[in-house]
């Protein structure tokens, strides 16, 4: 579980360098607090931020359940698939959004064979 442990943590600070990429592509683009638009880099940026937020909330308690219930090392392996596909999504996305395809894709099928997985691994647990 400890692997999991660390897949996790590499997760949560990958959002936090995607919120400081934001921060850097505000500052970068000249605007200030509370603008949104303005800088299609900067709002590319924010929406890469947002969207890994959003896959987060799915992310964190599937690698867990599917790590408790199914196996923690095909956790981890998932976790850091999950995590390069957010990577690849954040590169294509800031440099022009048809690139972005790829990278959520790979992020997506990852977290969804670990909600599939914990759904199972959870049912055989209850049938045990």
């Amino acid at each position: 579980m400890e692997l999991v442990h660390l897949v996790i943590l590499v997760a949560l600070i990958e959002y936090v360098f995607f919120g400081l990429k934001s921060g850097q592509a505000r500052g970068k683009a000249g605007l200030t607090a509370p603008a949104m638009t303005g800088d299609p880099v900067f709002e590319r940026s924010v929406r890469v931020h947002q969207n890994t937020l959003e896959q987060l909330i799915v992310f964190l308690p599937a690698i867990w359940i599917f790590a408790a219930t199914v196996d923690a090392l095909a956790a981890a392996i998932l976790g850091v698939v999950f995590i390069v596909g957010r990577f690849l999504y954040w590169k294509g996305y800031v440099e022009d959004p048809a690139k972005r395809g790829t990278g959520f894709l790979v992020g997506f099928v990852a977290n969804a064979i670990l909600v599939l997985g914990a759904i199972v691994g959870s049912l055989f647990a209850l049938a045990a």
